[in-house]
């Protein structure tokens, strides 16, 4: 099935877990090629990845997307989206958590939190500039967390707290949504586990304090609503006049008496929510690209590979077959129109019983 036939088009793949120092992961042009194999059209990008692209030139160049295009064409795909999941997350930062979080900053600016906010502020600016000139229409990320400290309400959480923090987040994210709103790109975050947009509900509490900016979107991921046993497909009759992308990835809860949605600090694999390649999970895949392809989603479906038992590779050849599978050409008329009769507002008047 081609692209052309599905409101949704795809198979994509986001490139992140697949980069690498070994060919054929360790250059665009190859792993393009690669994916392209594999049966993918579509490739979203990583900004942090300097094998794949140089952030500033991006945005400074058009000359240099025009040639970052025709590389991924000439390979057999085409860019979906850019990614800017890691400067995302360091738009906000809970000080507890500057240590750990500076591993996704260079270098030079580990140690100076406010340094760091200052680049990634940037960082999306750029990625913004650099999206428009690509000729792209979403844009893939976090949102960073001041609150994730307080998931659990123990100790109480001081009264206006929670309305203060979202308030400060939209404060950083404003100019930026402004920016990508003067780009003509919307700016999708993912909702997350460890982001203060985790869900629908804090989701609404940011858009309130962004004044419902136009360009907030979500990046649907139902793997991590699986973890959180959060209904994902209410989310999409909820939400989806809000969902810009989608994230294609499987994951499986099975809790028991010994660790439940919390995990007990266990690893991925002992973990009772676990990710997992595409088909090998619980999601209802069938029911979401329905649902999607009901409200008119026209993005891209984007494999997401992460799963803590089977091999990368073997992931990604499976999820572009998956995608495929669910791919849904929409009708072009109603399954009962052969049963149909012409129709006018006379006759209408007559089967009324008032004409």
């Amino acid at each position: 099935m081609s692209t052309t036939d599905s409101s949704i088009k795809g198979p994509a793949l986001f490139l992140a877990q697949f980069m690498g120092d070994q060919p054929p992961f360790d250059s665009l042009a190859a792993i393009c090629r690669w994916a392209a194999d594999l049966g993918y059209r579509g490739v979203q990008i990583p900004t942090s990845d300097s094998r794949c692209l140089d952030l500033r030139l991006a945005a400074e160049s058009q000359a240099y997307c025009d040639d970052l295009r025709a590389l991924c064409a000439d390979a057999g795909v085409e860019i979906t989206e850019l990614s800017t999941h890691l400067q995302g997350q360091l738009v906000a930062v809970h000080p507890a958590y500057n240590e750990l979080f500076d591993n996704f900053a260079p270098p030079e600016l580990r140690g100076k939190p406010d340094t760091r906010t200052d680049w990634a502020i940037e960082q999306l600016l750029l990625a913004a500039k650099a999206s428009e000139r690509l000729g792209l229409t979403a844009h893939a990320t976090f949102s960073g967390a001041l609150m994730w400290h307080l998931v659990y309400p123990w100790p109480q959480r001081p009264a206006g707290l929670v309305e203060q923090g979202f308030a400060e987040l939209a404060r950083r994210w404003e100019p930026i949504l402004d920016a990508f709103g003067e780009a003509g790109v919307d700016l999708c975050y993912e909702i997350h586990p460890g982001e203060d947009l985790h869900d629908g509900a804090t989701f609404e509490q940011f858009l309130q304090a962004v004044d419902g900016h136009p360009r907030a979107k979500i990046l649907y991921d139902p793997s991590h609503f699986v973890l959180q046993q959060l209904d994902y497909l209410d989310f999409i009759d909820r939400y989806h006049d809000r969902i810009g992308m989608f994230h294609v990835k499987d994951a499986e809860f099975r809790p028991n008496g010994r660790a439940g949605v919390y995990g007990g600090y266990q690893n991925w694999q002992d973990r009772p929510g676990r990710f997992r390649s595409l088909g090998d999970g619980q999601v209802d895949f069938k029911s979401i690209f329905s649902k999607l392809s009901q409200y008119g989603y026209h993005g891209w479906a984007v494999v997401e590979w992460e799963c803590c038992l089977k091999h990368p590779e073997d992931g990604a050849r499976e999820g572009a077959r998956f995608v495929r599978e669910h791919l849904i050409r929409r009708a072009d008329k109603a399954f009962d129109d052969f049963a149909g009769g012409a129709s006018d507002a006379g006759r209408n008047a007559r089967i009324l019983g008032i004409g």
